[in-house]
C-alpha cells in the first residue's frame, strides 16, 4: 500500500483488479479545496490510457512487477519461450503479450520480461536492434539522390521501408518502438 503522494512514473497500481502503470502524474493544490493528484494511467495488459484524479493522501494498492533479463529461445506454436539466464528456468509467453516485439525478436536475443505473480505482462526490447535484410529490390542507378524508400524484408519476416541505396544482406538498425529504419550498420 502507498498513498497518492508516493506516486512516481513507472509505478504499477492495482485498481479494481486491473494493473495500471503511472505514465504521468501531477500534484495540484488549488487555492480553495483540498489538494489532489492528476494522473495518466496505462493499462499493462491492454495498453489503454486513461486520465484519473485521486484525492491527495488517498491510499492506493501497488502491484509488484518483477522485470528480469531473459534470453529468447524459440517460438512454440502460439507461445514464445524465454529463459532466465540466472536460473535457466524457461517461461512461455503468449504471442498476444509479446505483441509487436515479435517483429524484432531473434533467437538468442536478450529482452526484459515483466511478470506479476509469475504471470507474464509484457516484453520490453532495447530501443533499437540490428537485423539483416534478407530481400529487397535493387535500387536503380541514378535513383539514389531522390531520397525515396523501398520495402525490405528483415530476417524476422518484418517489412520495413529503407532508402534506395540499401541492398539485400545489409545489416540495419531498426527502432523497436516505431518499426522504422534508423541506419546501416558497418562492421
Amino acid at each position: 500500500m502507498a498513498t497518492t503522494n508516493d506516486l512516481k512514473n513507472g509505478l504499477v497500481l492495482n485498481l479494481d483488479g486491473q494493473l495500471w502503470t503511472v505514465v504521468e502524474f501531477q500534484h495540484v493544490k488549488p487555492g480553495k479545496g483540498g489538494a489532489f493528484v492528476r494522473t495518466k494511467l496505462k493499462n499493462v495488459r491492454t495498453g489503454k490510457v486513461v486520465d484519473k484524479t485521486f484525492n491527495a493522501g488517498l491510499k492506493v494498492d501497488t502491484a509488484t512487477v518483477d522485470k528480469s533479463s531473459m534470453q529468447y529461445l524459440y517460438r512454440d506454436g502460439e507461445a514464445f519461450v524465454f529463459m532466465d539466464q540466472g536460473t535457466y528456468d524457461q517461461l512461455n509467453v503468449a504471442a498476444t503479450i509479446v505483441g509487436d516485439a515479435a517483429n524484432f525478436l531473434l533467437e538468442g536475443q536478450d529482452a526484459i520480461v515483466a511478470t506479476h505473480d509469475g504471470e507474464p505482462l509484457y516484453v520490453e526490447l532495447p530501443a533499437a536492434v540490428v537485423l539483416e535484410i534478407t530481400y529487397t529490390e535493387p535500387g536503380l542507378q541514378g535513383d539514389r539522390s531522390t531520397g525515396g524508400t523501398k520495402p525490405a524484408t528483415l530476417e524476422t519476416g518484418y517489412v520495413v521501408q529503407v532508402p534506395l541505396f540499401v541492398e539485400s544482406g545489409t545489416k540495419i538498425k531498426v527502432d523497436t518502438r516505431s518499426g522504422e529504419y534508423l541506419s546501416r550498420v558497418t562492421e
